[in-house]
């Protein structure tokens, strides 16, 4: 079954589907298997100490396949500088066309970017700020529901709603729906609601490429609708991660307004999540960030077979809706 949609079009998929960058999961292996699969995959660059990491990370992945990929920038406050400028143009010297945005507007990298003929998607929890990044420069909005694992930002509104509404002010620009996206069905509803594309993060965790911990892929199978928590709420920089001890201790904690970011940062700690939980299987070491849409997740297959079942139960979909 072939989709065609704009997003197809300018990156040259083959199927209108994105696993977007992920934190301690969007390593090379992972992303040439996506793209062998006929989806479209982001290495997250922050997860590499320098440009030249980065850089090498992209060749490691190009000798594991000749499709399209990207990488993903996460553009975000750090207490340790983040070299991004050197990522950037590690990515322009690689001749990677595509990447991913995130976080504040890539309005400083967009100059380069668009100098080097690269395509950016900008990842927004919002109209208003979608229509700000196109305004900018960016050339795709990837809109995030509030079903999305990781930061669904603070206006509370689901991808039922925001995505319509995001097609209706951006009706010139492709746009990428994401937050409890899983599978054919989820698929086959964006695009009835104007979307290009979708962008499944949590689904793709649970599958055999992904190099993160046999337990955590179980745990995402075992996991229903239920099994998240929002976190950071009192600090207004609100992440939706699995409910587990450290997740619900978190919750608890900021149920009190006076309690500060030191009062739960050795808890949050991003390191600890990824050395006991993605890397040592504790599913209660640490915050892990996984989506509503774990409740939709039944099994851990091939990158491969997840696109094609992907792809057949659209079709499936497509057919009964017409009938």
């Amino acid at each position: 079954m072939a989709i065609k949609t704009r997003i197809t079009e300018m990156f040259g998929v083959e199927t209108p589907i994105v696993m977007g960058g992920m934190t301690g999961v969007g390593y090379g292996e992972l992303v040439a298997a996506v793209a062998n699969a006929g989806a479209l995959g982001f290495i997250t660059a922050h997860m590499f100490e320098s440009g030249q990491a980065l850089f090498d990370e992209i060749e490691k992945t190009r000798k594991l396949t000749d499709k399209p990929f990207g990488v993903n920038l996460t553009l975000l406050p750090s207490i340790n500088p983040i070299p991004y400028d050197d990522y950037r143009e590690a990515i322009i010297a690689s001749g990677l066309k595509i990447v991913e945005t995130a976080g504040r507007a890539p309005t400083d990298h967009l100059p380069r970017f668009k100098e080097n003929g690269v395509k950016v998607i900008h990842k927004c929890t919002s109209v208003r700020h979608s229509v700000s990044a196109v305004k900018k420069g960016v050339d795709v909005i990837s809109i995030d529901g509030f079903e999305c694992a990781g930061h669904p930002g603070e206006d509370d509104v689901g991808l039922v709603v925001l995505l319509p509404a995001t097609v209706d002010a951006l009706p010139d620009t492709p746009i990428i729906a994401s937050g409890g996206m899983a599978d054919g069905r989820s698929l086959v509803a964006a695009l009835a609601l104007g979307a290009d594309g979708v962008n499944m993060g949590t689904r793709f965790c649970a599958t055999v490429e992904a190099k993160i911990h046999e337990n955590v892929k179980q745990k995402i199978v075992e996991n229903t609708e239920l099994d998240t928590v929002l976190v950071g709420r009192s600090l207004r920089n609100t992440a939706r991660v699995a409910r587990n001890a450290i997740s619900e201790q978190v919750a608890e904690i900021q149920k009190d307004p006076t309690k500060t970011f030191a009062d739960v940062k050795e808890l949050m700690a991003g390191v600890r999540g990824r050395e006991n939980v993605l890397a040592a299987g504790d599913t209660d070491g640490g915050i892990w960030t996984s989506g509503q849409s774990q409740a939709l997740i039944h099994d851990i297959p091939t990158c491969a077979d997840l696109v094609k079942n992907i792809m057949a139960q659209a079709e499936a979909v497509r057919k009964k809706v017409a009938a």
